[in-house]
């Protein structure tokens, strides 16, 4: 959902041809960092994935929508299954988009740096300042706990835990029926407790795994062979939903809490994981095909949907504790309306640069100062260095000659 690195394939640039022998030695190729310099000197960086990112904005603005939703729901059978029909899928997609983006993670220490800095030290900041922000606004005395993650900041646990352990499902021979298996067994498990949100992070596990699988290809698939079919999919999903919601407890769409917790027999947890998940393809692969593949007005904030995430909520929380969502206006279709619009257009704001640019000590914290650097990350250092100097020598000689 997050870290959504720059996607090779049609964005790369072609390798330069091999270097003819000299006195009959072959010329070895320089390395693959070199051959790219090379190839687009002045590049700033790796083109990103235009579909990745309206990809990720799509999702948040449906997940800040549905927790806009939430206070409303109840009364409104329309509304609650429109919202459960969101639920099915939102988080999967964005937990897809991240396991797609973790498939090169290893133990090396830039990728470490990057996710303490980029994860677990958000985690940290965040689940403080929430703590804070409900006593602050409540009036409550909350103790701040960093082992049982509050609202949103499940999600950084679950992203922590899953990218750390990338390598072993790359290890393993056949990943997603391991994760299928470990989700299933997690929603029969009430003894995991609450530490660290640890049954969500579980039984959300097979689709990050997931998308460690998928190749972009399997994207282009999807776009090119499931959009027309995904309208009446969509219409029987809101049509299943109108029937199911006097029938089925949406907290199994939370992915929180066991079967027992929910009051089921234990044996409903795997066949409902299994279900549910899907459902949740079914419907992630229909929201998918329907994303643009072209940069649009809105594809720049997809680089920005952790802070719109983590920010949304304390919106959602002020209007929860100051009672604004208890007016009787806002339960009425126009007033779900003005809430849908309003939800999406906060979002939309939180993911812009100068919001980022304010926040990005908390999100996205550089921490130089925390981390010993390596021989190899000192030669890359001095070499952009040496790059920047030699830059402003050519500005300097061209301005001296009246270029």
């Amino acid at each position: 959902m997050f870290d959504a690195a720059p996607s090779p394939g049609p964005n790369r640039s072609p390798l330069p041809l091999a270097q003819p022998p000299v006195n009959g030695v072959p010329t070895p190729r320089p390395p693959v960092e070199a051959r790219e310099r090379r190839a687009a000197p002045d590049r700033p960086g790796p083109r990103r994935d235009a579909f990745f990112d309206n990809a990720k904005y799509l999702a948040i603005v449906l997940v800040a929508v549905g927790h806009a939703w939430e206070p409303l729901k109840d009364g409104s059978r329309l509304l609650e299954s429109v919202y459960t029909v969101v639920y099915t899928f939102h988080m999967p997609a964005f937990i897809i988009v991240s396991g797609f983006f973790s498939r090169h993670f290893d133990m090396r220490p830039h990728r470490l740096k990057r996710l303490i800095t980029g994860v677990a030290v958000p985690y940290v900041l965040f689940e403080t300042a929430y703590t804070l922000f409900r006593n602050l606004v409540n009036g409550s005395h909350a103790d701040i706990s960093l082992l049982d993650p509050w609202y949103l900041t499940w999600f950084l646990v679950a992203l922590f835990v899953w990218r750390l352990t990338t390598p072993l499902w790359q290890l393993v021979r056949h990943p997603l029926p391991l994760a299928i298996g470990i989700a299933m067994l997690a929603s029969v498990s009430p003894d995991i407790g609450d530490d660290l949100d640890l049954r969500r992070v579980l039984q959300f596990l097979p689709y990050f795994v997931l998308g460690l699988c998928l190749r972009p290809e399997h994207f282009a698939l999807v776009r090119r062979r499931a959009r027309i079919a995904s309208v009446p999919v969509f219409a029987a999903a809101l049509a299943i939903g109108w029937w199911a919601v006097p029938r089925m407890n949406t907290g199994w769409f939370a992915h929180s809490e066991s079967a027992q917790e929910l009051g089921a027999p234990w044996w409903c947890g795997p066949v409902m994981t299994l279900a549910l998940m899907g459902c949740s393809l079914l419907l992630t692969a229909c929201f998918f095909a329907w994303v643009p593949s072209r940069t649009t007005w809105f594809t720049p904030l997809g680089a920005g949907t952790l802070y719109g995430y983590l920010l949304h909520g304390f919106l959602m929380k002020s209007g929860d504790y100051r009672g604004w969502f208890e007016h009787p206006w806002l339960h009425r279709p126009p007033g779900v309306v003005l809430v849908t619009v309003l939800a999406a257009t906060a979002v939309t704001v939180l993911c812009t640069g100068p919001v980022r640019r304010v926040f990005r000590f908390a999100v996205e914290p550089r921490m130089e100062w925390a981390f010993r650097q390596d021989a190899a990350e000192q030669a890359r250092s001095r070499n952009r260095r040496g790059q920047r100097q030699q830059r402003g020598q050519r500005q300097r000689q061209r301005e001296s000659v009246g270029v």
